[in-house]
């Protein structure tokens, strides 16, 4: 097959090129989204895989590592009759804290069920009480039907206030990935570290719930961590808004996807959506959750995941918080479903914000200035790559850059120039043979320049006596195109140009590897083509490997770094760890010159 398809590029194509779809897709947070349906279980548990790891790259947390005990500083207790509510502060990293109130039953025989509270973008944060949304009335009423109850800060509410809300666009933050994004979910990760450890908790029966913002950080860490029994997102799961707040973006986090399928990594454990018909979460039975329901379907838990439709708009009003309490009822208190939910009590004393707040007597702890905060970030996510192997690091920049080997490569039968097509995104490669393939080939090789195809570089064979190498000029996207501007919402959607290009590479790669016999594929690369070509390298599977000798032999300029400034470099391990993944047979003195 491969060998008719090179034959066909050979001898050239006739027609018309197809268009790139990259050329035309704009998709942002706005975008309705058709929602995929899932009916073939072990496709779905590796897209599961795919989609976890997605969801930790973007955050600059792949791999999750064991992690110590949450230091916790304690402000005060205050009874309010039925429940006890205390002010303490997590300490996420060292020196920096993160407000929270963790709310008690008044009298516990044996460990009970948890909830985690993540509140929404309203004014006061875990503090808002007002008629449409409330955070005590719903901490306070499930402390007392028997829960305990942990509610946080967002970054920059609250008593949280070492960085501020928006935070994460220099470029110092961007190579590393520290952003509202990552940091949130890091919280709310070392939230259920936190709650998990008491005495008071039943570990095997913890639920999570938030709405607005609060929702989008309830279903991100129930979809990657299991410890997460029964969720209910409110005013998030939606196909046609997928949330524009800076803390719910993140380069490459609904690449090819969005929030319905990311929610469906919740299956089999329990869901319940809750919506509303004054936002865009008013079409959920008929469009979010049936989606969803496909992937309960394949363990045969359909049941376990439900929706509950409030008539109101954007909330969590009374109505809201009782469909919450009576899904945890049903779930976490393992009630039948015969049994009366418990309603709201509307005589339940609640604590005002200033008894909630822990005020200036969090400076004590709160010991690290914003420039700390990031170098502790980096610390962990040097000592995290520090502890992987090189294919783990391998896969791990393929999953920053959203960039693979397609299964299967196609050449239209009518074009007007060699073309290459991946079947999985439907993206045209143009490409050209500048010496066609042969038995007597003595290697293969694909050779790039920002020039594209005219590039005349390339296309100079070596001279002499005895064969030449069959080789492969390739234009990738946008080939002598600046980058563009970093843009968040973009980023979160897009695939960057210089992703793009890398893509381009790899889908060369796959076409040419048949032709090599198992043999490397050589890279000969010029100009700023030289920085797209060490990223495929190094990111190249062991099946299909790309030879970087020649590459790497040369020094690269010192542009380099700059060249491949790209969000989550540094936290992926940099140009150093590029280099020694691209080197297969040992790095080359000059490479290893540019690794210091």
């Amino acid at each position: 097959m491969a060998v008719l398809l090179g034959a066909a590029l050979i001898t050239g194509l006739r027609g018309s090129s197809p268009p790139d779809p990259r050329e035309s897709l704009n998709l942002t947070s706005r975008t309705r989204f058709s929602p995929r349906y899932h009916s073939d279980l072990r496709a779905w548990e590796a897209r599961r895989i795919e989609l976890r790891r997605q969801i930790l790259v973007s955050a600059g947390l792949y791999p999750l590592r064991p992690r110590p005990p949450v230091p916790v500083h304690r402000f005060g207790k205050l009874a309010k009759g039925p429940y006890v509510v205390e002010k303490i502060a997590l300490e996420t990293l060292p020196g920096f804290v993160v407000g929270a109130n963790l709310y008690l039953p008044a009298r516990l025989e044996r460990p009970a069920p948890a909830v985690l509270v993540a509140h929404g973008h309203w004014k006061y944060g875990r503090t808002h009480h007002a008629e449409d949304y409330s955070v005590p009335a719903l901490c306070a009423n499930l402390a007392a039907q028997g829960y305990v109850v942990l509610a946080w800060d967002m970054v920059g509410y609250g008593d949280t206030h070492q960085l501020p809300h928006e935070f994460g666009s220099s470029p110092d933050e961007l190579a590393w990935l520290f952003s509202p994004f990552s940091l949130q979910l890091w919280n709310a990760i070392r939230a259920l570290d936190f709650i998990e450890s008491l005495p008071e908790v039943n570990r095997s029966l913890i639920g999570m719930t938030g709405t607005s913002g609060g929702g989008t950080q309830t279903f991100l860490l129930a979809a990657i961590d299991e410890r997460i029994r029964a969720a209910a997102p409110g005013g998030m799961v939606s196909a046609s808004f997928q949330g524009d707040d800076v803390c719910e973006m993140a380069p490459g986090l609904r690449i090819d996807t969005n929030n319905v399928e990311l929610t469906s990594l919740i299956a089999p454990r329990n869901l319940m959506l809750v919506a509303a018909t004054g936002d865009w979460t008013r079409e959920t039975p008929r469009v979010e959750l049936p989606a969803i329901r496909s992937v309960y379907a394949l363990y045969g838990q359909a049941r376990r995941a439900s929706a509950a439709m409030i008539d109101a708009g954007h909330n969590s009003n009374r109505q809201s918080r009782e469909a919450v309490y009576a899904f945890f009822h049903r779930v976490l208190a393992r009630r039948s479903w015969l049994a009366p939910a418990p309603a709201e009590n509307p005589s339940l004393p609640l604590p005002s914000r200033e008894e909630l707040l822990i005020g200036d007597a969090i400076r004590q702890v709160a010991r690290a200035a914003a420039a700390d905060v990031l170098a502790e970030w980096r610390k962990m996510a040097i000592e995290r790559t520090a502890s992987m192997k090189d294919e783990e690091l391998r896969e791990r920049f393929a999953a920053l850059f959203h960039v693979s080997l397609p299964a299967q490569v196609t050449t239209p039968s009518a074009t007007n120039e060699l073309l290459l097509l991946r079947t999985d995104t439907g993206t045209p490669v143009r490409v050209r043979w500048a010496s066609p393939p042969s038995p007597e080939a003595p290697r293969y090789e694909i050779a790039l320049s920002p020039e594209g195809l005219a590039c005349g570089d390339c296309l100079k064979l070596p001279e002499g006596q005895g064969p030449v190498p069959a080789r492969l000029v390739v234009e990738v996207f946008r080939a002598n195109a600046p980058l563009p501007p970093f843009d968040l919402e973009r980023a979160t959607f897009h695939r960057s140009h210089l992703a793009e290009r890398v893509q381009d590479i790899l889908t060369a790669a796959a076409y040419v590897a048949p032709f090599a016999g198992g043999r490397p594929v050589e890279l000969n690369c010029h100009g700023n083509a030289r920085s797209w070509c060490l990223l495929a390298a190094a990111v190249a599977r062991e099946d299909c490997p790309l030879e970087a000798a020649a590459l790497l032999r040369d020094p690269f300029p010192d542009r380099l770094a700059e060249l491949l400034a790209s969000p989550g470099i540094a936290y992926a391990g940099g140009v150093a760890t590029l280099l020694r993944l691209a080197d297969r047979g040992g790095l080359p003195e000059t490479a290893a010159t540019m690794e210091k």
